[in-house]
């Protein structure tokens, strides 16, 4: 197995789906809570450096989706599009939650931030997941 035999327009497309749903999460549906959990206002969340962010947020989206693409592909056989979607929210689950949640126990950060960060995480690869499972 090639590390670049991969579909990579489903690469592009899961990493999108994961952004779009971090636009939506962070905004409307959770932003102001977020701001507060996190100790922030939003004129400093403003003054950041948002190319940096954003460039580096997609940059690690691409990753986590060329990884999940890559994993499918080393199977060596098709999966159903429900073994893919449920092995997506299943690292979530089992990798991505435990991994904040022990930084989070150790910096002493809010039950919140937790709760807000893990539910778009696993939001995240759930839509990333939905993508490979479509687009193989």
């Amino acid at each position: 197995m090639d590390m670049f035999d991969v579909n990579w327009l489903a690469i592009v497309l899961g990493a999108l789906a994961g952004f779009v749903v971090g636009g939506i999460w962070y905004g409307p549906v959770m932003g102001k809570k977020w701001i507060g959990a996190v100790g922030l206002t939003e004129d400093q969340i403003k003054e950041g450096n948002m190319g940096l962010i954003y460039g580096g947020a997609f940059a690690f989206s691409l990753l986590a989706s060329w990884t999940m693409a890559h994993t499918f592909a080393s199977y060596g056989y098709d999966l159903s599009v429900f073994a893919k979607i449920m092995t997506a929210f299943g690292v979530a689950l089992g990798f991505i939650v435990p991994a904040i949640g022990t930084n989070y126990l150790f910096s002493q950060k809010s039950k919140l931030l937790f709760f807000i960060d893990a539910g778009y995480w696993l939001i995240f690869y759930l839509a990333m997941g939905t993508v490979h499972a479509y687009l193989p």
